[in-house]
């Protein structure tokens, strides 16, 4: 015998379930658990069922790890760093806002600071080590244009014709 349908819980329209949330972002259910796990995400609630639900900070914020992993590489250490250092910001903004005391003032803004100049150090190696990379594949464009140009030569001679360097066209070629 089957059991009979069971309604569907009321959900908050504002908040969605893991499964709308991958189709949302493009990542897996299991990729969004994980980053639950390791304390990337928090989930907005969870229904009765204990099901997880998210509003749209938790979209943004799967977007910017998402964005951060795939696109800039990033590893999850560096992205809980950035996204740590984030969170710390806004509370020290809130507390900056609410105090006087020019003692906790400081505090705040050198804490700030050092946060700042730690993101600062991570994007900036990351940067030098795309920029490594950019040389590398420059040098390799250079050994193989260098192939090139003997190849050229190779033929110009066997030929009899001007040899032509990578990228040259013969005189007269308008096209």
């Amino acid at each position: 015998m089957t059991q009979p349908a069971r309604p569907s819980e009321a959900v908050d329209p504002g908040l969605l379930r893991i499964n709308e949330v991958a189709a949302e972002t493009g990542l897996t259910t299991r990729a969004i658990r994980y980053y639950e796990e390791v304390g990337l995400l928090e989930p907005a609630a969870r229904s009765e069922g204990d099901y997880r639900l998210y509003d749209a900070s938790d979209l943004d914020r799967l977007r910017f790890i998402r964005d951060l992993r795939d696109d800039a590489g990033f590893s999850l250490a560096q992205i809980r760093q950035l996204l740590e250092d984030d969170a710390a910001r806004e509370r020290n903004r809130t507390r900056l806002r609410e105090t006087a005391d020019p003692s906790e003032r400081r505090a705040l803004l050198t804490d700030a600071r050092e946060r700042a100049d730690r993101q600062i150090e991570i994007l900036e190696a990351k940067a030098a080590r795309i920029g490594a990379m950019i040389e590398d594949a420059r040098e390799r464009r250079a050994h193989l244009d260098g192939h090139l140009a003997d190849l050229d030569r190779e033929a110009a001679v066997s030929s009899g014709a001007p040899a032509l360097t990578a990228g040259s066209r013969p005189r007269g070629d308008a096209s």
